[in-house]
């Protein structure tokens, strides 16, 4: 059995969830780990095993098989590059930067390189997503209403919007990915926030935002996001189609339909494995089950951050259409670029 040589870049939350992950997996070896804090990767290291490397240089100079970055999302962008400059598979934690051309940037690299990617939207590995599109693969989607409704994390940086983006752009994307999937792709947003940043020092990010978003298909949406509880209310995603209603979330999907309602338990623990199996897996050549690529990301980046605008500008905001919006294509709209 082949094992993966794993390195990580950071040693916050979400770099010790998947080094938890990762060793326990047979076939996964934890190299080492990077963090601007030396203490906390000392930590991580002193847990789960393996080296504390300097710099993320001395760590690909160590030969890891593929490495995780899990950042804060300030902290994207030349990690990013060192690793496609250095070929080595890599696994990147959402949001996978701050601003949009830091992403653009960095798809570019991994295209040209060919470079095997995955993203932590590991929501789309919940079986009840499946059964979601399963229901859905005949009936055309003709509204969705999405929802992140929860507190400020206890990280410094997540309150500033030039460190974290905000809520929508930090929390509310897993609910984006699945209204992309689920609904196809917007091309056009309009959003508010409040103005009003919550009670936390140094807070200056909207405490809640609203947004109404049309779809290429003719369908419409909602998406409301707020920061100001102190716990997790709601977090999901209610779809509407022809005499169907789905509520997702991360802990299951309800069914309303004319034979009546059902409810579908999730495992949200097993998606966040599942995530990790299927990269590693594709790593190895041992499996084919990368649900979303850097270049998949990137277009939840993209309507995130286009939901992001129009709350802070008050104007509507233009996604690009067509095959080539998957790339690059031109926005026709009042001088907001949010075109990938």
């Amino acid at each position: 059995m082949r094992t993966c040589r794993v390195g990580l870049v950071g040693a916050g939350g979400v770099a010790q969830r998947h080094a938890r992950v990762l060793t326990g997996f047979a076939d996964v070896e934890l190299l080492g780990v990077t963090d601007v804090a030396p203490e906390a990767a000392g930590a991580l290291a002193g847990t789960y095993g393996g080296r504390v490397f300097r710099d993320v240089d001395e760590l690909l100079a160590a030969g890891p098989d593929a490495v995780y970055v899990c950042v804060p999302p300030f902290a994207h962008g030349p990690v990013e590059e060192a690793v496609v400059a250095a070929g080595v598979p890599m696994f990147v934690e959402k949001p996978v930067a701050l601003d949009l051309e830091t992403a653009k940037r960095v798809a570019a690299l991994v295209q040209r390189r060919g470079l095997l990617t995955g993203v932590g939207h590991h929501w789309r590995y919940l079986h009840v997503v499946e059964e979601a599109r399963r229901l859905l693969a005949d009936r055309p989607v003709r509204m969705v209403n999405g929802a992140w409704l929860d507190k400020v994390p206890p990280v410094a940086w997540w309150a500033r919007r030039d460190r974290s983006g905000g809520p929508v752009v930090e929390q509310a994307a897993h609910v984006l990915d699945l209204v992309r999937l689920l609904a196809g792709e917007a091309v056009e947003v309009t959003a508010y926030g409040d103005g009003s940043p919550p009670p936390v020092d140094g807070a200056d990010i909207d405490s809640v935002t609203a947004a109404t978003l049309r779809f290429g298909s003719g369908a419409v949406g909602t998406l409301a996001a707020s920061c100001v509880l102190g716990w997790k209310h709601r977090a999901g995603l209610e779809i509407l189609a022809d005499g169907l209603a789905l509520w997702l979330a991360e802990d299951g999907l309800t069914v309303r339909d004319g034979d009546g309602e059902r409810h579908l338990p999730a495992d949200p623990d097993g998606a966040r494995v599942a995530v990790d199996r299927a990269f590693v897996d594709a790593v190895c050549g041992l499996g084919d089950d990368v649900r979303v690529p850097y270049a998949e990301a990137l277009l939840t980046h993209r309507l995130a951050l286009a939901v992001a605008e129009s709350a802070r500008t008050g104007r509507p905001v233009a996604l690009p259409t067509g095959p080539a919006s998957r790339l690059t294509a031109p926005v026709a709209d009042a001088g907001v670029s949010v075109d990938a």
